[in-house]
Parts: C-alpha cells; sequence; structure tokens
C-alpha cells in the first residue's frame, strides 16, 4: 500500500501535472497562435495602452485613446482610405487622359502643317501670284486664330 501510495505521488501525480502543463501551454497554446490574426492583435493594442496607463497611473492624452480607437476600427478607416486614394487616382488619370489628348491633338497639327509646307516642290517661275494689295470678298477680319482648341483674339 505504501508503495502505491508512494508510486501515484511521486510518479503518476507529477506526470499528470505535467501532462496538464503541456496540454496548456504547448498544445492549447499552439491552437491559439494558429486562431490568431492580425486583427485580433490590432484589437488588443489599446487594452495594452490603457493597462500601462491605469498601472503607471499617468493620465492618457486624447491622442492616445484616438489611436486606439482609429486600431479598433482599423476596417472602417482602411476602407475610407482606400476609397479617398482611388478617387485621387480617378482625378489623376482623367487628367493624365486629357494632357495625353492635348499631346496627340498638338503632334497632329505639327504633322499637318509639316505637310503643307513641302519644300521639295517649288513653284515654277512663271505660275501667277497672288497680288498681296488686293483684298478678297470673302475673307473677314473678325476671325480669331484657334490653336489646340483654345480661340486667340
Amino acid at each position: 500500500m505504501w508503495k502505491q501510495l508512494w508510486k501515484k505521488w511521486t510518479i503518476d501525480k507529477p506526470a499528470a501535472f505535467g501532462d496538464l502543463l503541456w496540454e496548456v501551454f504547448v498544445v492549447q497554446f499552439a491552437a491559439f497562435l494558429d486562431r490568431l490574426t492580425w486583427r485580433r492583435i490590432v484589437a488588443l493594442i489599446p487594452l495594452a495602452i490603457l493597462a500601462v496607463a491605469y498601472a503607471h497611473s499617468v493620465p492618457l492624452p486624447p491622442e492616445l485613446m484616438l489611436i486606439g480607437d482609429v486600431l479598433a476600427y482599423i476596417d472602417i478607416v482602411s476602407v475610407i482610405l482606400l476609397l479617398s486614394i482611388m478617387s485621387r487616382a480617378a482625378a489623376i488619370l482623367f487628367v493624365v487622359k486629357q494632357a495625353a489628348e492635348q499631346a496627340i491633338d498638338l503632334a497632329r497639327s505639327v504633322l499637318a502643317a509639316m505637310q503643307r509646307l513641302d519644300f521639295r516642290h517649288r513653284r515654277a517661275r512663271g505660275a501667277k501670284r497672288n497680288n498681296p494689295s488686293i483684298r478678297r470678298a470673302d475673307s473677314e477680319d473678325d476671325d480669331h486664330a484657334v490653336v489646340l482648341g483654345v480661340a486667340w483674339a
């Protein structure tokens, strides 16, 4: 009887306690780490800030509490941040698109002007030239020059 009692309290009980410690500190802790996500970690940061502040009896500045709230609602803040970035990106894309269209129009007008200035074929010497002193009736002095879609007076 004493031998069984001795074996129970010196071998079986410490072994059972060791098995319990292994279960709690290794198996259950590993399962907890498997379920742990970044969102849960971030949700614990405000609690850590509060625990440190109460442990040191230091008044918390409102900025720390605001950081805690932002971290607690990180999903909502991230959606708002992404929407603001997307709206800015859309505006920048619109401006770049307009600038590209203006550059293409400028290139087309320069190309058309270069084709009109054909220096390879000169006029024959006997060709009739317009007399600049005689004005035609269909020309108007009130016309404005149009350059790149903008009228200049």
